[in-house]
């Protein structure tokens, strides 16, 4: 009789499992991310007579929700991002590229904590666990930002058996950084730290301890090359918050979002700058957007939009220019390129207006990634203003989302985006067609358009 296998073969990139290796993973659908990897050692519950549990209590709806207690860090576009502060027991996954300033903000924001108080009134003990660096290499870093005499206790190791140890034995922490979870090992898995059944096994005994100890816990996660938390999927729905770090390294200015949030808002931002002391908060986003704006240039418009609870104006930059090669190029950084190819078709299909030769670059400017229809608009007057070499009115903001027939189409919050705007100094807007009578009480002259006929016909001073 043959021998049973000891090991199985794990796609590190979704977690499926298979017998023997193949080269494609079916589920999906990637190449060579098949990785051999032991089985546990240990038998199931259920093979062994069932699992034993006790019986659990249950309770009504109706009753008054406790009222959650929040650290705060004192670093406000962190807390904003968080909810509010952070809550003891809960998970936070940070991610983000290498060298974006994962590592900088959480000690910045430990050495921030530890200045406060907890819930009892005693001082906030935070432990910073590094698994990529060494500790004189984080206290190198904690002397550039100043933050040297924090009272942060800080250790390298990777042994998550180790970790879970101290911490279950000493007095309870109020929060615990670990930096890496690609790094932790459990040396009960036959298998390298960062593979798949490495980091969920690594987070789930992170992430029980938090929880029964009651302290908080950020977990610094890796990206892969297309901009997701590497590891198995499961780690996310496990945490209760994710934040991804965003940023270009050619820019100063990071973004920290927030793509789920059990005790907050998603879709939440904070803005930092990242300067020579390390990130410093930004509490105006717009007016440092716009900071080095140009007015009276072709190509050019503002955007009022919403991220989260915050209006943020920004610029859209477009450049029309010969096409170059033998197909037409449309480059665009910062916004969806799906979006863009819809409102070119628009523009060609129902007012010949025709970028077919035409080389395209569209850019937001300040490195912000934005994602709601609103922008919609904004960019069409842009590419209008590029092509004709007629620059938009430098005091007016534009939002409002487009149909495929050339219909403008309402936004959420269109109130917030206006008194932005004229809080910042502009005198005008042009945004689609409301009821909202609040809208009009703004300190802006208005302009409704129905259409993108209507839009042309503003932009280009023809009746």
């Amino acid at each position: 009789m043959a021998k049973k296998s000891s090991t199985h073969f794990v796609c590190q990139n979704c977690g499926t499992t298979y017998s023997r290796w193949a080269g494609k993973c079916e589920a999906c659908g990637q190449w060579n991310t098949l990785v051999e990897e032991a089985l546990p050692s240990k038998e199931s519950p259920t093979a062994t007579g069932g699992l034993g549990g006790k019986q659990i209590n249950f309770t009504s709806l109706r009753g008054a929700p406790e009222i959650l207690f929040r650290l705060k860090s004192t670093i406000h576009e962190l807390d904003r991002v968080c909810g509010g502060g952070l809550v003891p027991g809960s998970v936070i996954l940070v991610g983000g590229d290498p060298g974006i300033g994962k590592s900088t903000l959480l000690l910045q924001a430990v050495a921030h904590l530890s200045k406060g108080v907890n819930k009892t009134g005693s001082p906030v003990k935070c432990i910073y666990i590094s698994g990529e660096e060494s500790a004189d290499q984080v206290r190198l870093r904690a002397l550039r930002l100043g933050l040297a005499d924090s009272a942060v206790q800080l250790a390298s190791t990777t042994n998550v058996r180790d970790i879970v140890a101290t911490l279950d034995n000493n007095e309870t922490p109020d929060v615990v950084v670990i930096d890496s979870i690609q790094t932790m090992y459990i040396d009960t898995l036959d298998s390298a730290p960062g593979t798949v059944g490495q980091v969920r096994a690594a987070g789930h005994e992170l992430i029980r301890l938090a929880k029964r100890k009651g302290f908080a816990l950020f977990l610094v996660g890796h990206v892969t090359k297309e901009g997701t938390l590497a590891g198995p999927r499961v780690l996310e729905h496990m945490v209760d918050t994710v934040l991804y770090f965003e940023g270009d390294r050619g820019h100063h200015f990071r973004i920290l979002r927030a793509v789920k949030n059990r005790f907050g808002a998603t879709d939440e931002i904070g803005v930092f700058e990242m300067t020579e002391q390390g990130l410093s908060e930004v509490p105006n986003p717009s007016a440092l957007f716009l900071a080095e704006r140009r007015g009276h240039i072709a190509g050019s418009c503002v955007f009022a939009g919403i991220e989260g609870s915050r209006p943020i104006l920004v610029e859209i930059q477009a450049l029309v220019a010969p096409m170059g090669g033998t197909s037409p190029r449309r480059a665009v950084v910062g916004w969806d390129s799906g979006r863009l190819l819809m409102i070119l078709a628009v523009l060609e299909a129902r007012y010949g207006i025709s970028f077919a030769n035409k080389d395209i670059f569209l850019n937001i400017a300040g490195g912000l990634k934005i994602s709601e229809p609103a922008a919609d608009m904004a960019v069409a007057t842009a590419l209008i203003s590029a092509l004709t070499q007629k620059p938009a009115p430098a005091d007016m903001v534009v939002f409002g989302e487009i149909g495929l027939s050339g219909e403008t189409r309402g936004v959420p919050q269109s109130e917030l985006r206006l008194k932005e705007a004229a809080k910042l100094g502009f005198e005008r807007a042009m945004i689609p067609p409301t009821r909202s009578k609040k809208n009009k009480a703004v300190d802006l002259k208005i302009y409704e358009v129905g259409n993108l006929k209507t839009l042309i016909a503003h932009f280009t001073g023809e009746n």
